[in-house]
């Protein structure tokens, strides 16, 4: 009996029709921190790949190798899923219909990106770590402009 009079209720005074860009308009977005994520794990990478292997028979050595092997695979792992998060929480919350006027390849890029950071969990490649920093550049940029502002793309590394 409740449901049907909190349904005549809902009925009689319908809430209004409301639009945001996201779950909370909040208004705060910047790829900046995508670019932070990226830029650890093409740090990681080049630092597993700089990894020295003990001398067999190292017993002491080896267990120090895997150790800092998986911390750093850890980390690399986990800001490429960082990576694609704050990508993901753009493009799917910030970007609108209007945007892919100005940028046609707005969808494939972010699709890229997004393909590049599960790429960068699953290997340890110096390449791909890169294109994801290049693809976060120009997602950097394209987001900028579209607020019409010109912020310099920098490196922290």
């Amino acid at each position: 009996m409740l449901k049907q009079a909190i349904a005549k209720i809902k009925n009689l005074f319908p809430a209004p029709e409301v639009h945001a860009h996201c779950d909370g308009p909040c208004g705060v977005y910047d790829p900046s921190s995508a670019r932070i994520a990226a830029e650890a794990v093409v740090s990681m990478t080049k630092k597993l790949m700089d990894l020295e292997i003990p001398a067999a028979g190292d017993k002491e050595g080896m267990i120090a190798y895997n150790n800092t092997f998986s911390r750093y695979v850890a980390i690399k792992e986990e800001q490429a899923q960082i990576t694609k998060k704050e990508l993901l929480i753009l493009w799917t919350d910030y970007f609108k219909p209007v945007h892919l006027e100005k940028y046609p390849d707005l969808h494939d890029t972010f699709w890229k990106a997004a393909k590049l950071c599960s790429a960068c969990k699953v290997e340890v490649s110096i390449q791909h770590a890169n294109e994801l920093m290049d693809a976060v550049q120009k997602i950097h940029q394209m987001f900028w402009a579209t607020k019409d502002r010109d912020i310099t793309w920098y490196k922290a590394s």
